[in-house]
């Protein structure tokens, strides 16, 4: 019951990262909601990664809370708008 629980949270809080981060980062992001809440689950986990590595801690594999869910998910959703940018058009940048 506690690993279903701490799934539930998983995706919710991704889905909140998700949508912030999407909200954030300027220009047309075509992603599902399925898709953002991905990108936050991802960001969670490089938020985390992020917040090790500046503490000093070294590298801890987890997740991270809300705020750092949040950062890590605009880095993750400026990589993905920065490596498909030229890709709508036809050509690559």
């Amino acid at each position: 019951m506690e690993l279903l629980w701490n799934i539930i949270v998983l995706i919710v809080v991704g889905a909140i990262a998700g949508f912030i981060a999407r909200a954030v980062v300027p220009g047309k992001q075509s992603m599902s909601v399925g898709m953002t809440i991905v990108l936050g689950i991802i960001g969670s986990f490089v938020g985390n990664l992020l917040g090790s590595l500046i503490s000093g801690r070294g590298f801890e594999l987890g997740t991270a809370g809300i705020i750092g869910s949040i950062i890590g998910a605009i880095v993750v959703l400026l990589v993905y708008v920065f490596s498909t940018r030229g890709r709508a058009r036809g050509t690559r940048v």
